[in-house]
């Protein structure tokens, strides 16, 4: 009965915008079968091989082992690329593209996945920043330029040891190549495509800054808080409501709107309120 109201809540506020930003997590994936890599036991249950190792996500996700140990550092990355191809985004992109055709409304989406979900479920290329890069990306690791290029290079793993099979090279020096994610302690991530889209999602909330705007977050943790922070600083604006859905922290000050459920439910009730 609490979310059945909170959901029609979320329905009078889409209908009465204008505009619509979806800032989108790891929770956002998870719909979709993929990891979410909550705390250290969340990224071992993904990934026990590495806990028999002792190493962490952070520590998994760093360029250092691309330059001191190519087969570890590819390891990791092929597996998550892998991973990402062979799951489908789930119900719930084609529940947001289906309001932004239903109510005429303008949009983009924030999100720190790296997965590539959002274009392949339909949104717009030129509507999404992806903040930390795209793993369907590579860059030479060194880099000897500033070259991004597009890649479904398979790169096979070897579960027992994580390590690549294949190792990736930059088409231009043969060096080893990397992800165009922005990893911890990254020291050579190459930024342009994603300043790109930050380009345009900064035109984009230019042009409806007067406008009412609705924030969906969804699945956004606290443990790189980067999306969460966004929407924060997106509800700031006049004319702007935030509806934060998590299932393990969805808190969030009011007049912004808090659900306490997984992303696909919230979806759906939320589309039952509109008659979807």
């Amino acid at each position: 009965m609490v979310l059945q109201k909170i959901f029609t809540d979320i329905g009078r506020v889409i209908r009465e915008s204008r505009a619509l930003v979806v800032t989108a997590g790891a929770g956002m994936g998870v719909d979709s079968g993929l990891p979410d890599f909550r705390g250290d036991k969340g990224f071992w249950n993904a990934y026990p091989m590495y806990e028999r190792l002792g190493i962490n996500f952070i520590e998994a996700a760093n360029p250092i082992h691309f330059a001191m140990d190519p087969a570890f550092g590819w390891g990791f990355y092929g597996h998550r690329a892998n991973l990402y191809r062979d799951a489908s985004p789930h119900a719930g992109f084609q529940i947001i593209l289906d309001w932004t055709r239903r109510y005429n409304l303008d949009y983009f989406v924030a999100t720190s996945n790296v997965d590539g979900h959002f274009q392949r479920a339909g949104f717009a290329e030129d509507r999404v920043y992806e903040v930390h890069g795209s793993i369907l990306y590579m860059q030479c690791l060194t880099p000897c330029s500033d070259e991004i290029w597009e890649s479904d290079e398979i790169v096979p793993v070897d579960l027992n040891t994580m390590r690549a099979q294949h190792i990736p090279q930059c088409p231009r020096c043969a060096a080893v190549a990397r992800p165009n994610i922005l990893m911890f302690g990254d020291f050579s991530w190459i930024s342009e495509r994603s300043d790109q889209q930050s380009y345009r999602f900064n035109h984009f909330l230019y042009e409806h800054r007067h406008e009412n705007l609705v924030v969906v977050e969804i699945g956004a943790g606290t443990g790189v808080p980067t999306i969460r922070r966004m929407s924060e600083h997106l509800g700031a604006r006049r004319n702007t409501t935030v509806v934060r859905v998590n299932l393990r922290e969805p808190q969030i000050q009011f007049p912004h709107i808090s659900v306490p459920c997984g992303g696909l439910k919230a979806l759906r009730g939320i589309d039952e309120t509109l008659g979807g």
